[in-house]
């Protein structure tokens, strides 16, 4: 790459392919190990990013949109960072995860939850609308809409993840529920105290 300090000139069409309209963004409801619970229905859509990652060291990590959304992009490139947008109605979200990088929550419309640690040491903070949370690397974490006064709607949380091939983990508690999942034993549904 040309030193940053050397000024370049891009042509209209060559900046174009870096414009991402969100009502052609295509999103995915696939491709994660908890997409197929109830509780963790949502849309994920890749904006600017989500290279699939290189190393997958266990079933349980992925690219943190899943492989269906990773592979659709909507601006694909690869410079340090990669922008999604979630949509969801309320009581839905993913499971517990980790990332190795950052992982950042802007709330755009409704409100959301965002949850860290398991059990007895779990915590977590609501996000109203243009509300920011950072997440450091090796903190496991999950975020559900708890828009609950809108029961039908859904809602939109930006998530913005350093790196260019960024990976998530579902941690063994959130894996383990979605082998029981899949072998026919319904986990009960989680619900965020209101």
């Amino acid at each position: 790459m040309n030193d940053w300090r050397e000024i370049r000139k891009l042509s209209r069409d060559q900046m174009m392919k870096r414009v991402a309209r969100f009502r052609k963004l295509k999103g995915s409801d696939g491709g994660l190990p908890d997409s197929p619970l109830p509780e963790c229905r949502r849309k994920l859509f890749a904006v600017i990013g989500f290279q699939p990652p290189a190393d997958r060291a266990s079933g349980a990590a992925t690219s943190p949109v899943g492989d269906d959304a990773s592979a659709m992009p909507a601006i694909s490139i690869a410079e340090g960072f990669n922008l999604g947008y979630c949509k969801a109605k309320p009581g839905k979200g993913p499971l517990m995860h980790n990332h190795d990088t950052n992982e950042t929550f802007i709330a755009m419309t409704g409100r959301w939850r965002c949850e860290w640690n398991e059990g007895k040491a779990m915590e977590h903070v609501d996000l109203n609308p243009y509300d920011v949370i950072s997440f450091p690397v090796g903190v496991a974490r999950r975020f559900m809409n708890v828009t609950y006064d809108e029961p039908g709607k859904e809602h939109l949380l930006m998530f913005i993840i350093g790196g260019n091939q960024p990976q998530a983990e579902f941690t063994p508690l959130a894996m383990q529920r979605c082998e029981q999942w899949q072998a026919g034993q319904k986990p009960a549904q989680r619900k965020a105290s209101r």
